[in-house]
C-alpha cells in the first residue's frame, strides 16, 4: 500500500504506536524543561569588553577592546536603530558582528542611545544626526588623529548615517548601510503599507503617548507574521528543549526582543511622515532643521548590506538608493537571511562578513588629510542644557553573496538563531525594529531568528523582532529579533538552488505552503504533494528547521487536495 492510501489492518495499530511514542517523548521532555528553562532565563549578551568613551544626554558611545596588534587606519562608528539596544550586533561571541570586526584589525565604536524619558519625547531628527550623532564622529576622529571616518548604519540607524554623511561628506570616508530603509514607493513591504499615510497617523500616536512605548512596537512587529511569532516558535522551543545549545540561542533572542526601548516621539513622526510615507530622502527633497539632505554630496564610497528574506526592510527598499548617490564606487551585498540574520546568522559570519571587513580595509589604509583634523583637547559641541534627549562590483567569489539582485524572513535559519520577524524564512520568530515602526520608525522590528540547516536556532518574528535567535521583530529594531531562527535551508558550495516554478506552483496549491517554504522543501530535494505525503516526516522536518507536527499537518493537507 502507498503512504496515501494506507493498510487499513495496520492502520489502527500504527496509530496506537505513535500516540505511545508522543506520549514517551512528551515525558522525557518535560523532565528536562526545568532545568531548560532556567538555562534559558540565564544567558549572557554583549559580552565583548568595551568602554564608555563619551556621553552626551542618555547617549554612551562605546569604544571596543582591540583584538589585534596592529589595527587599520581608519576607525569604524556603528550607527545603531533607535529601537531596541544595540548589542543584537554583539549577541555572543561566535555570532558578533562587533568581534568579527575587531578581529578583523579595525578599531570599533557604536552609539547606544539607551532609553529616552518623557523630557526627550521632543528630539528631533536634528537632534540625534545633526547635534549626537556628529558630536560622536568627532570623538572618534579626535581619538583616532582621522580627518574622515568610516561608518556602518543598522536599519533606522543606516537611514540616518545617510543623512549625516550627506551632511557632513567630509568626515566620512567610506559608508555601510545595513538593511536601511531608503527608498519608499511601493516597494518597502508590510511596513510601508501599514503606515501608508491613508491609514495611518504618527502623530496620532505621538499625541497619545509622548515617546512611542516599545511595547507598541514590538506588537506592531509581532503580528506582521502571528503565527509564527505566537506559537510555532514556541513550538520549536518544545521540539528542541533537550538541545542547550538551541534553548541558549533562543534566550539570548528572546532577551533581546523583549528589551526594547521608546522612541522619541518627534523623531518617530518625522521619520514616518517624511521617510517613508513621502519618500523624501530617496527624492532629495529632504531637510533636517534647515539643512537640505543634498544625495549629490554622497561621493564616498557606498556598500549596502542587504537581507534576501529581509521582510522589515526588503532588498527593494534599499538598493536602488545606490543609483540615487553620486558615489561612483557603490556595491550590493545581498545574503539569503532575514533582518536579523544579518547581524547573528553564523554562515553570515562565515561568508557575509569576511566580505565587509575586506571591502572596508582596501577603503581605510592611510592618506593624505583633506581636511583640517580636530586639535587635540577640542570638546565636540556640547548638547543643550536642557537636553530633550534622544535616545533615541558583484563578489563573485561568494556565490552566496549576490550584488545587487532580488533574492523573504527573518529566517537565514537564525542558523542560529536571528530575530527578524520574518515568517516563512524564519523559524523562529524575531525581533528586529528596523520598520517604520522597527519599530515602526527603523522600519521594522527584526525579531526572527534564523537557523542555519547545521545549527538549530530558534525563530523570532515580532516586528523587527525576529525570535529564536535570528527571528526578523530587525526590536531594534523593534522586534528585527528576529531570531529569525529557521529561516531556509543552508546554501552552500557553488551552486545556487534551483527552484523550478511548475514544481514550486505544486507545492503552494498545498494549504498552509507559501513561497519561502515551496522553496525550502525544493530544496530538501520535495518538489510535489505525492513526494510530500512520502516523505519521513521528522527527517524531512530537521532538514528545513520546522516541527514534525507542520509536516504531517502539510502531508495531511496534501491527502485531502488528492481526495
Amino acid at each position: 500500500m502507498t503512504a496515501s492510501n494506507p493498510n487499513p489492518f495496520t492502520a489502527g495499530l500504527d496509530l496506537y504506536r505513535k500516540s505511545w511514542e508522543k506520549t514517551a517523548d512528551a515525558l522525557e521532555k518535560g523532565a528536562d524543561a526545568p532545568e531548560q528553562l532556567e538555562r534559558l532565563a540565564d544567558v549572557d549578551v554583549g559580552q565583548t569588553p568595551s568602554e564608555v568613551v563619551y556621553e552626551e544626554n542618555k547617549l554612551e558611545l562605546l569604544h571596543y577592546e582591540s583584538q589585534t596588534e596592529e589595527q587599520h587606519d581608519v576607525p569604524i562608528l556603528i550607527v545603531y536603530a533607535l529601537i531596541n539596544k544595540p548589542y543584537i550586533l554583539d549577541l555572543q561571541p561566535d555570532r558578533s558582528v562587533i568581534r568579527t570586526l575587531l578581529e578583523n584589525g579595525f578599531d570599533v565604536y557604536m552609539i547606544d542611545w539607551n532609553e529616552p524619558s518623557a523630557m526627550d519625547a521632543g528630539l528631533t531628527l536634528e537632534d540625534y544626526v545633526q547635534r549626537y550623532t556628529d558630536n560622536c564622529v568627532d570623538v572618534v576622529r579626535e581619538r583616532s588623529g582621522q580627518d574622515s571616518i568610516n561608518i556602518l548604519g543598522y536599519c533606522m540607524g543606516g537611514t540616518m548615517s545617510v543623512m549625516y554623511a550627506a551632511l557632513h561628506p567630509e568626515k566620512v570616508r567610506n559608508l555601510g548601510l545595513m538593511a536601511a530603509g531608503l527608498c519608499f514607493t511601493g516597494t518597502g513591504g508590510v511596513l510601508e503599507q501599514w503606515g501608508d499615510e491613508e491609514y495611518y497617523s504618527p502623530s496620532t500616536v505621538t499625541d497619545t503617548f509622548g515617546n512611542v512605548p516599545a511595547d507598541f512596537l514590538d506588537i506592531g512587529f509581532a503580528i506582521m507574521d502571528p503565527v509564527q511569532n505566537f506559537v510555532t516558535k514556541y513550538v520549536q522551543l518544545y521540539d528542541n528543549i533537550e538541545d542547550e545549545e538551541f534553548v541558549e540561542n533562543f534566550g539570548r533572542m528572546e532577551q533581546w526582543i523583549n528589551d526594547g526601548i521608546d522612541v522619541a516621539g518627534e523623531t518617530y513622526k518625522q521619520f514616518l511622515i517624511d521617510i517613508y510615507q513621502n519618500n523624501k530622502l530617496a527624492k532629495n527633497e529632504l531637510y533636517v532643521g534647515d539643512e537640505h539632505v543634498d544625495l549629490s554630496n554622497l561621493e564616498m564610497p557606498i556598500v549596502q548590506i542587504v537581507g534576501e528574506y529581509d521582510h522589515l526592510i526588503p532588498p527593494e527598499a534599499s538598493t536602488p538608493f545606490n543609483e540615487l548617490a553620486a558615489s561612483e564606487d557603490t556595491e550590493v551585498m545581498e545574503f539569503p537571511t532575514g533582518h536579523i540574520g544579518l547581524s547573528v546568522s553564523s554562515k553570515s559570519h562565515a561568508k557575509l562578513w569576511p566580505q565587509v571587513c575586506e571591502w572596508y580595509a582596501e577603503r581605510s589604509g592611510a592618506e593624505e588629510p583633506e581636511a583640517e583634523s580636530i586639535e587635540k583637547g577640542e570638546e565636540p559641541d556640547a548638547a543643550l542644557a536642557e537636553d530633550v534627549e534622544v535616545d533615541a562590483a558583484d563578489l563573485e567569489e561568494e556565490p552566496e553573496i549576490k550584488n545587487e539582485e532580488d533574492i523573504d524572513l527573518e529566517a537565514d535559519e537564525l542558523d542560529d538563531v536571528e530575530t527578524d520577524a520574518d515568517s516563512d524564512e524564519d523559524t523562529n520568530a524575531g525581533v528586529d525594529v528596523d520598520a517604520p515602526t522597527e519599530n515602526g520608525t527603523d522600519g521594522g522590528v527584526d525579531v526572527a531568528a534564523e537557523t542555519d540547516e547545521d545549527e538549530a536556532a530558534p525563530d523570532i518574528g515580532a516586528g523587527d523582532a525576529d525570535a529564536g535567535l535570528e527571528s526578523e521583530p530587525d526590536s531594534e529594531e523593534g522586534a528585527d529579533l528576529e531570531t529569525e531562527v529557521a529561516e531556509r535551508a543552508d546554501r552552500d558550495g557553488d551552486e545556487e538552488p534551483v527552484v523550478e516554478s511548475a514544481a514550486r506552483t505544486d507545492l503552494r496549491t498545498i494549504p498552509g505552503i507559501g513561497d519561502s517554504y515551496a522553496e525550502r522543501l525544493q530544496e530538501a530535494g520535495v518538489s510535489s504533494a505525492e513526494e510530500l505525503v512520502n516523505a519521513d516526516a521528522e527527517e524531512l522536518a530537521e532538514h528545513i528547521e520546522v516541527s514534525t507536527m507542520q509536516i504531517e499537518t502539510w502531508a495531511e493537507n496534501a491527502r485531502r487536495d488528492e481526495d
